[in-house]
Order: structure tokens, then C-alpha cells, then sequence
């Protein structure tokens, strides 16, 4: 009988006495899931960039001399995260620890970034970093380095020994198309070597083109994510996770220089976690948020990546741990450029899942996209269709499903464009306004300006919802 002199948590917690065994065991298990949940989402961000490397290096070698670029763009048989197939990409795995400081000869007119394995933003380069679009030489230094540092370069240290390069350039316009060549060129006068390497022993760079290729470049889903991640934290300084989240690892075993060896209520465990949290992250993102931060309009549908934040998801007073999470599930890299509201320069990526009605966008149905006169991209339009699992693209026919400015899409007698979405191509609606969906698969339409225009930021010119045709309907002319 409990004690009424007894204090509240003797009252509450079996009478003052220990748990019964079972109830013990069956807490711990619990408390071990929820600590691999926690590991799951803060990750996740490093795991995606994880996948992205092992997936490239496995087919394309490693070294900091190896720049794969997608020279005939990126289609639906890279399995990347939300890619872009309107721009040419370059990227690459850089290990500081392996090579110490690395100099970057950046091109002109790349539109790139560094980040540590965190994905953290080291620098933008570009037109927002601090070579303005000119190109220059970035030097990039290892965590705790304390030798000299030269003049004459962009300096930044990485928090991480394992540095991300990620580098986009413009295509050129072809004839009604996008002409890819000219976007190469500029990738392919890159050049990476270490700082104290002499000239005669750098090693020459090697461009191979990571086009056409059935290419998985995705973060694991099975127990593999846990021994990547011990992996990763063993190769990297101390200094790179701050403590209380190491002990959030340690508590599921996973420290730093010490074996990782779970017992088999402990796999178990992981193995839930590996197969729930990503089920977490898409129901958040399902279910909305409640202050509607990520909404870019009162009246639309549109949202944006960063819910209104930074671009490491900084609110006034918080890490917007949950925005995080579900952004690297569905997309990789994330840098001011992309967030910040900066005119003529930079991009904008608003995204929605949800068509005029509310309704979530599925590939069984046929979709209208209207876009207004003057759209204001000074450098380029895209819109693409995305798997709204993981941001990877739907596979049809088309491979390529995404379409943008450097095509001859019809216009509309004020201007406006209309652009189409669904399992079959509408009835005189031109290829080149038209994006292949697969049906019974739910999709995301992500509408890309890079050189965004003041436009844009004051709201004056806006896109429309997507709009479900019925079926039927004559959607042509």
C-alpha cells in the first residue's frame, strides 16, 4: 500500500520498489528505439551525402582528381535525391584527411558550393560567393589544421575531413532545346590538387561522364545505415558532432573509436528504427505544419524547402530539426544561394505536392500547370517532376521528366505557358510542354529560377496551382 508521507515519484513508480524485469527489458528496448529514431533524423543529413559518394566512387573510382559530369544532363536513372536535369552537374568526394588543404581552381560562371558531410554550407561559389561568377581559387583546409596558410586564395576550413563539391552549370540554347556542350566546357576547366603537391606530381584530372548510366547514389535503408554512420564517426574529428549529440549515439553504441557490435534485441531495435523513421519524416510532411511557415503564398499551394528560415533551418529561436530531416529524405545540398532573397542572382525552388483542391498530385490523373507572362529568371526556368518518397525521379518513357525555358513551349496570347502532368501525353499539347508521370504513384512538382527576379520575391508574379483535368477532357490547343 503506497505511503502518503512518501514522495510523488516514489507514489508514481511501482510503490518505491524496482520494475519488474520484463517491464525493465521491454523499457530499455523502447528507450534504444527512440534514441535510433533521434540518431535517424540529425543523420540523416550525413548518410544522404554518405550514399551520394559510395554510390558514385563505386562507379566512378575515387581521388580528388575524379569529376564525374553528367554531360548529357541527368535523367531518371540516377537515383539521386530531387536532381536538377536543366542544369549540367559536376560533383565530387574530396577526403582533407587523405590529401590536407586541397585547392579548387573554380571555373567562371559555376553555380556551386562546398559543404562538410553534414551539409553544412562551407562556402557558395558562384555569383554568390566570393568570386562573383569570375571564378577563382578556393583553398580548402582540414579540421585542426595549424600550418601555413597562403595568400592569394578563398579560404575556409571544414568542419569535416570529408568535403562535398557540388558545381551546376548553364546550358546553352540550342536549336529549341537546351544545348548541354557549353555547360561541360565551363565543368571541365575545373581543377583540384593539394596545396603542398608540386606541380609535376598532381595528378590530371579525370571528367568521366556519369550520363546513361543506371547509377543508385541513394543513403541505405537496411542495417547498413548504422554501420555507415559508425564508419563515418570514426574517421571524423571529435569536434565535428557536439557532445550531447554523441551521447545520443553512444547510448545505441556508436562511439567513436570503439566496436559496434549490437546484441540481438538491439538489431532488432535498429532495424524498426530503420524501417519507421523515414515513415515519421514523409507523415510530417504529410500532415503539414501548423504555423504554415513553408507556404510561399496565403492562397496556394507552393512551398519552400527551408520553412521561411535559413538555409540550415534556423528559426528565430530554433534548429528546425523536422524540416531538416525531411529535406535531406527527399533532397541533398543546401546553401544560402538557394534561400536567401537575392535579386538577379542565385535560385528559387518552390515545390508542391498538392494540386489546386488540396488533393495530394498522383500519376494516374492528368494535371495543367499555368505560368504567367514574364517569368522572372533572368538566367533560366525548370519544372520537374519527383517520387515523393525520396525526391528521385519517376522512370518513363521520357527518362528526362522535367521540361524549361530552353525549349519553344507554345505561349498563349498574353504570353503565359501552360505545362502538363500525367500518365499520357494530352492530345496536341506540344513534347516539349509535357512531363510523364507513373500511374498509382504519387509525384512532386518542383518549379526551378535560377537569376531570380524582384518579381518573384514582391509576388507580383505568381505561378498558378496545378489544376486535375477531367478525364476526357479536350486539354490540347
Amino acid at each position: 500500500m503506497s505511503d502518503q508521507h512518501a514522495s510523488p515519484l516514489v507514489r508514481q513508480i511501482n510503490d518505491g520498489n524496482w520494475l519488474p524485469q520484463e517491464e525493465a527489458e521491454a523499457l530499455r528496448a523502447e528507450l534504444y528505439y527512440q534514441r535510433a529514431i533521434h540518431t535517424y533524423f540529425t543523420m540523416q543529413p550525413a548518410l544522404n551525402v554518405i550514399g551520394m559518394r559510395d554510390g558514385s566512387e563505386a562507379q566512378f573510382g575515387s581521388g580528388y582528381n575524379v569529376l564525374p559530369i553528367w554531360k548529357d544532363r541527368m535523367d531518371s536513372r540516377t537515383w539521386v535525391p530531387t536532381p536538377n536535369a536543366d542544369v549540367i552537374y559536376a560533383m565530387s568526394y574530396l577526403d582533407l584527411r587523405e590529401t590536407g588543404p586541397l585547392v579548387v581552381n573554380a571555373p567562371a560562371n559555376v553555380i556551386g558550393m562546398f559543404t562538410d558531410f553534414f551539409q553544412r554550407t562551407i562556402t557558395d561559389v558562384g555569383a554568390i560567393g566570393p568570386d562573383r561568377a569570375r571564378g577563382g581559387l578556393y583553398l580548402l583546409l582540414p579540421p585542426g589544421y595549424d600550418g601555413h596558410v597562403p595568400g592569394g586564395y578563398f579560404t575556409f576550413r571544414s568542419s569535416t575531413f570529408n568535403v562535398f563539391l557540388f558545381f551546376r552549370t548553364i546550358m546553352g540554347q540550342g536549336d529549341g532545346e537546351p544545348d548541354p556542350a557549353a555547360g561541360v566546357a565551363v565543368a571541365e576547366r575545373t581543377r583540384i590538387f593539394p596545396l603542398w603537391t608540386e606541380e609535376k606530381d598532381a595528378l590530371p584530372m579525370e571528367f568521366p561522364n556519369a550520363s546513361g548510366i543506371r547509377l543508385d547514389m541513394m543513403y541505405p535503408t537496411d542495417a547498413t545505415y548504422w554501420t555507415k554512420l559508425k564508419e563515418f564517426v570514426d574517421v571524423e574529428p571529435v569536434s565535428a558532432i557536439d557532445p550531447e549529440l554523441r551521447g545520443v549515439l553512444a547510448s545505441i553504441g556508436i562511439v567513436k573509436g570503439q566496436p559496434f557490435e549490437p546484441t540481438g534485441w538491439q538489431s532488432e531495435q535498429l532495424q524498426r528504427a530503420v524501417e519507421t523513421a523515414p515513415k515519421m519524416i514523409l507523415a510530417l510532411a504529410q500532415l503539414g505544419r501548423d504555423d504554415q511557415r513553408n507556404r510561399y503564398y496565403h492562397d496556394r499551394q507552393w512551398e519552400q524547402a527551408w520553412a521561411g528560415g535559413t538555409a540550415e533551418w534556423m528559426q528565430e529561436s530554433y534548429l528546425d530539426v523536422n524540416t531538416r530531416a525531411r529535406f535531406f529524405q527527399y533532397a541533398y545540398s543546401s546553401a544560402p544561394a538557394m534561400n536567401i532573397h537575392s535579386t538577379g542572382a542565385g535560385s528559387k525552388y518552390p515545390f508542391t505536392y498538392r494540386d489546386a483542391d488540396g488533393d495530394f498530385l498522383t500519376g494516374s490523373s492528368t494535371y495543367r500547370l499555368h505560368l504567367p507572362a514574364n517569368i522572372p529568371a533572368g538566367l533560366f526556368w525548370a519544372a520537374t517532376a519527383y517520387n515523393v518518397i525520396d525526391g528521385t525521379m519517376p522512370e518513363t518513357e521520357q527518362l528526362l521528366p522535367s521540361t524549361n525555358g530552353y525549349y519553344e513551349i507554345p505561349q498563349n496570347d498574353d504570353g503565359s505557358i501552360d505545362l502538363w502532368f500525367g500518365p499520357a501525353k494530352p492530345q496536341d499539347v506540344t513534347d516539349a510542354a509535357f512531363v510523364q508521370t507513373v500511374p498509382g504513384r504519387d509525384f512532386i512538382v518542383a518549379f526551378r529560377l535560377y537569376g531570380t527576379t524582384s518579381e518573384f520575391y514582391d509576388q507580383t508574379w505568381r505561378p498558378d496551382d496545378l489544376v486535375k483535368v477531367p478525364d476526357g477532357s479536350d486539354v490540347g490547343g
